[in-house]
């Protein structure tokens, strides 16, 4: 690593100001800086607050959240392929060939997405925003392992086009970038994104009678005891532990949670977001428990919290702190009424069982509104004291 950070080190001045290369400081800068700590330090004296993290660190420490979630998603993509098509395999066996699948899609993923940040740093000139560092491994980890790679090329471009850079880039967008992706994806090409498209078969048939439908389709359509048509291939235990049809990285809520036991710990996402979710999402399942108009609605409310990409979704989008509520009071709120809405969405619609992706984009629109009138509210309480 000395050697390449003295080779990187002779060429810098090649991209500083009046350089060779000088239009392409900031893509460097970016490829630099996350590769080593930079060099550029604030003083040993005065005040100042002192850290040994910047911003690429802080994204780092969300990947690495997230690795769980990729490595099981692999294993399954290979698990999901050999039970659908009767054949025993070995862990290895299953492991490699998820991560022949997955690696390609988050390959492109992040080269289309970071195509678009570096184009963009250098026609507005200014650095690569870190953002992406995240969403590129995001978006390959809420979609199916069928995915075509153009599709994810293209929706990677579109979400980091409209989805950030047109509001400004990094810090500035309104709509979670990944699921914007998604969203760009579900309505361009339902077909690719929707229905069974979650298992991989190669040039193998599926063994009679296999569905791979996932275990919301299921519960969707279900006309009788919802538990009971869910079986025992989509048992809490199965969906809890992720052995089910998904994509890559939402089947498992225990990996999730090893994921929000890290963030929360560093203090990177929040934890009142996700506990809020979750208690969103368990009250609302009651009152449809208690109405009881549809077997959906009759479904055990601790059932919506490891049906689809509801736990992933919780912990890694909802927390986004750009698209998130900041206030304290805020992300409660922000995220009762995410957990409410998906299972609102899940059980109304039947068209659209997932529910976690609309419901986190649409409280993305609302969380500046939710600020600001806790915000407000804050002052009109303090005025009263002045006043008193």
């Amino acid at each position: 690593m000395k050697f390449l950070q003295k080779k990187l080190h002779e060429i810098k001045p090649h991209f500083e100001k009046g350089g060779k290369y000088e239009k392409f400081y900031y893509p460097f800068e970016a490829i630099e800086t996350f590769l080593f700590s930079p060099a550029d330090t604030v003083p040993n004296k005065g005040a100042h607050i002192r850290d040994a993290i910047d911003l690429k660190r802080l994204m780092s420490t969300v990947i690495v959240a997230m690795l769980p979630c990729l490595l099981f998603g692999m294993y399954n993509a290979g698990f999901q392929h050999y039970k659908a098509i009767g054949q025993d395999a070995e862990f290895m066996e299953m492991f490699l060939l998820g991560a022949r699948l997955t690696m390609p899609i988050v390959v492109v993923a992040y080269a289309a997405g970071l195509g678009v940040e570096f184009i963009f740093s250098i026609v507005r000139k200014h650095p690569v925003n870190e953002g992406y560092l995240v969403s590129g491994m995001l978006i390959p980890l809420i979609m199916p392992v069928t995915i075509p790679l153009w599709q994810v090329a293209l929706a990677s471009i579109f979400a980091v086009l409209i989805g950030k850079e047109v509001f400004g880039g990094t810090g500035m967008n309104v709509l979670n970038v990944a699921l914007t992706a998604r969203a760009f994806l579900y309505f361009a090409y339902p077909t690719d994104i929707s229905g069974e498209v979650w298992t991989y078969f190669g040039d193998a048939a599926a063994v009679d009678g296999y569905s791979g439908a996932t275990a919301l389709a299921v519960a969707a359509s279900s006309t009788g005891d919802v538990v009971q048509s869910l079986g025992s291939a989509f048992s809490f235990e199965n969906l809890f532990y992720g052995f089910v049809p998904g994509s890559i990285g939402e089947t498992s809520a225990l990996a999730c949670i090893l994921g929000a036991l890290l963030l929360i710990f560093t203090g990177t996402g929040s934890g009142k977001i996700m506990i809020a979710s979750v208690l969103g999402a368990l009250g609302m399942g009651f009152l449809f428990n208690v109405w009881g108009a549809t077997p959906f609605m009759e479904m055990p409310a601790h059932y919506h919290l490891v049906l689809g990409g509801f736990m992933f979704g919780v912990v890694f989008m909802a927390t986004d702190p750009v698209t998130a509520s900041h206030t304290e009071k805020g992300k409660w709120i922000y995220g009762i009424l995410i957990g409410v809405l998906t299972v609102i969405i899940r059980v109304i619609n039947p068209a659209y069982p997932e529910g976690i992706m609309l419901a986190i984009l649409i409280m993305n629109v609302f969380a500046p509104l939710i600020d600001h009138y806790i915000i407000q509210a804050n002052k009109n309480r303090r005025l009263r004291r002045a006043t008193v």
